[in-house]
């Protein structure tokens, strides 16, 4: 007697933990067009690679929509003024330039 009420919670149990064991787990959603491909960064050194890397890291970080377009825009403007100073040959201005634009919109 004692054994077969054993068996019956035993089964009572797995069935239960089966029940439990089964939930779904949902799958994340990705738009069909999949997640955006990263910037293709330019290389080099100077000041000219460095601003280009910039703008391509914001326009991307606008396009993905992890940067406001307003903001994008206003950081696209100093970044505009940092390539003419380097175009320019003032190397140390357009640093300065970069340095403070990606200060004021939080990059590094």
């Amino acid at each position: 007697m004692a054994a077969s009420r054993l068996c019956l919670v035993l089964v009572a149990v797995a069935a239960l933990g089966a029940c439990q064991s089964q939930s779904k787990v949902r799958e994340p959603v990705v738009p069909v067009g999949g997640p955006p491909a990263p910037p293709v960064l330019p290389t080099g050194t100077g000041c000219g690679p460095e601003i280009a890397r910039t703008r391509a890291i914001v326009a991307s970080d606008v396009a993905t929509e992890n940067l406001n377009k307003a903001v994008g825009e206003r950081f696209d403007a100093d970044l505009v003024r940092a390539a003419d100073a380097c175009s320019a040959g003032r190397e140390g201005e357009a640093r300065g330039l970069l340095a403070a634009a990606k200060s004021r919109y939080g990059y590094r």
